[in-house]
């Protein structure tokens, strides 16, 4: 299975993660890292090249998935398992509170 999500940083295409058989992947786009004036997403995912790897879905993606009732609805409404994080992830993030949201790539 493999399914990707472009990452917007206020409202600007910053990177992709990405879920593949081996686990997780973000990557930050090169236009993003190339501009001064760039932030990097999270703390825990300083800007490089380089891309990020995971076993686990990115704490800092995960927390931007709704907990509780919220999470209930969610799960209810997409038909979604509670326990498919990055199912989650490019359903219900795509209008986050913040300045990340994620909208699906579809292949």
């Amino acid at each position: 299975m493999n399914r990707k999500g472009k990452v917007f940083f206020n409202g600007t295409p910053a990177g992709v993660i990405e879920q593949n058989d081996d686990g997780y992947i973000f990557a930050y786009d090169k236009e993003y890292l190339e501009d001064k004036s760039s932030k990097p997403i999270s703390l825990t995912l300083p800007m490089r090249d380089e891309p990020y790897t995971s076993k686990t879905i990115f704490p800092f993606f995960d927390g931007l998935i709704p907990e509780g009732w919220l999470l209930d609805i969610a799960t209810n409404n997409w038909k979604l398992n509670p326990r498919d994080r990055m199912g989650l992830l490019l359903a219900v993030c795509g209008d986050c509170i913040g300045a990340v949201h994620i909208e699906e790539i579809k292949a």
